[in-house]
């Protein structure tokens, strides 16, 4: 497992989703929204997948994984691959369901907050539909790759 950087950390953290990359039975990458729910230095990253559709059934077969953040604003992003591993009912912790639980509530005040001010968006609460989570995907990181164009990065 790869150690993560504060700062890929942090990034990760502030995201309210992630582009995940699976690869169907004909080797093809699939790409689907999740919610990073924890993700540590160490590399291991909780991901929780609500409809247990293709996603789940890819990583069954292939357990190679990736998962893409960017932020258009400043324009920075990272790209974490690795490996995933299927954790199903006790195996998942009360702790990662209650972070998963104050994601959710933090999404949907944060989307009262910007109806309340005026900004058009969903008028209901997509989030308080979701399915109560079956299964949880823990990756553990192998590569960091930085989309931050060389020339804006930090350290340039």
């Amino acid at each position: 497992m790869t150690k993560l950087s504060n700062e890929v950390v942090e990034f990760f953290r502030r995201q309210p989703f992630t582009i995940v990359s699976s690869l169907d039975k004909r080797g093809i990458p699939h790409n689907s929204c999740k919610g990073v729910v924890k993700i540590n230095r160490n590399g291991a990253i909780y991901l929780l997948d609500l409809y247990k559709a293709r996603t789940f059934e890819n990583l069954k077969r292939n357990p190679r994984i990736s998962i893409t953040a960017v932020n258009e604003h400043s324009f920075e992003g990272y790209c974490l691959k690795g490996k995933a591993k299927i954790i199903t009912g006790k195996g998942i912790k009360m702790p990662v369901l209650r972070d998963w639980e104050a994601r959710i509530t933090n999404r949907i005040t944060q989307r009262i907050i910007k109806n309340l001010q005026g900004e058009k968006g969903h008028s209901r609460q997509p989030e308080a539909l979701f399915p109560k989570p079956e299964y949880l995907i823990l990756m553990k990181v192998s590569e960091v790759i930085d989309l931050t164009p060389q020339h804006l990065r930090k350290e340039a």
